[in-house]
C-alpha cells in the first residue's frame, strides 16, 4: 500500500512537471501564442489528463488543483498585471483580479481532473482517453469563455473591427451587440486557442493511450 501510494505521488510529480515543461517550452514560440492572452500548446495537458484517467477523478481534481497553482505561479507577470491599480475603486480591482485568476487559472485547470471520467466505463481505453480529453479540455474552454464575457467583453467591437477579421468581423458587428456581442467574442477569441488544443491533444492521446504503462493502469483503483 505504502509503495503504491509513493508511486502514484511519484508518477503525479513527473507528469506535472512534463506538463509545465511543454506549456512553458510553447508558451517561447510566437505563433503558437496570441498578442492578447492564450495560445495553444503541443498537448501539455494531456499528462494531467492521463494522471485522472490511471488514478481516477479524485486524485485528478487534487492534482490538477496544483497544477492551476503551479500555472499562476510561472505566470506571474501575467497574473500580477491583473492587480495593477487602473482606476479610483483599487478594491474593486482587486476583487476583478482574484475572480480572475478563479476563473482563467483555477478553475480552468482544475476542471482538467475531470478527464479519466470515462475510466472503467468505456471498455476500449483509448476512447475513454480521447474522449476523456475532448470534454476536460472543453470544460476548459467553457470556464475561458464565461470570464472573457464578464471581465473582456468589452474589448469585442474593437477586436472585430482589425484588420484580419474585417470579413466576418463586419457581419457580427452588424448582428450582436451589448451583452451578446460580448458573448460572441468571447467564444470567438478563446476558440482561436482552445479549439486546436481539443483537436492537437486528443490526436497525440491516441498513441500515448497505448503504451502499456498507461493502458494498464487504468485497473489500478
Amino acid at each position: 500500500m505504502e509503495n503504491s501510494k509513493t508511486r502514484r505521488i511519484t508518477v503525479s510529480a513527473v507528469m506535472l512537471a512534463l506538463a509545465l515543461a511543454v506549456s512553458f517550452v510553447c508558451g517561447l514560440i510566437p505563433f503558437l501564442n496570441l498578442p492578447f492572452g492564450g495560445g495553444f500548446t503541443i498537448a501539455s495537458m494531456l499528462p494531467v489528463i492521463i494522471i485522472a484517467y490511471m488514478y481516477g477523478t479524485k486524485w485528478g481534481l487534487l492534482t490538477s488543483f496544483t497544477y492551476s497553482v503551479l500555472q499562476m505561479l510561472i505566470s506571474f507577470r501575467t497574473v500580477s498585471a491583473f492587480f495593477m491599480p487602473n482606476d479610483d475603486n483599487y478594491a474593486g480591482s482587486v476583487i476583478k483580479a482574484l475572480l480572475i485568476c478563479l476563473l482563467d487559472y483555477v478553475i480552468a485547470y482544475t476542471v482538467l481532473g475531470l478527464g479519466g471520467i470515462f475510466r472503467n466505463k468505456i471498455k476500449n481505453k483509448t476512447v475513454a482517453i480521447v474522449l476523456g480529453c475532448v470534454v476536460a479540455i472543453s470544460l476548459r474552454y467553457l470556464v475561458h469563455v464565461i470570464s472573457g464575457y464578464i471581465f473582456f467583453g468589452a474589448w469585442a467591437e474593437w477586436f472585430f473591427s482589425q484588420d484580419g477579421f474585417y470579413a466576418i468581423g463586419s457581419e457580427i458587428l452588424a448582428t450582436f451587440s451589448g451583452n451578446g456581442l460580448s458573448l460572441i467574442y468571447s467564444f470567438f477569441y478563446n476558440g482561436l486557442y482552445m479549439i486546436p488544443e481539443i483537436i492537437i491533444t486528443a490526436i497525440v492521446a491516441v498513441p500515448v493511450s497505448r503504451i502499456p504503462v498507461v493502458s494498464k493502469v487504468g485497473e489500478v483503483k
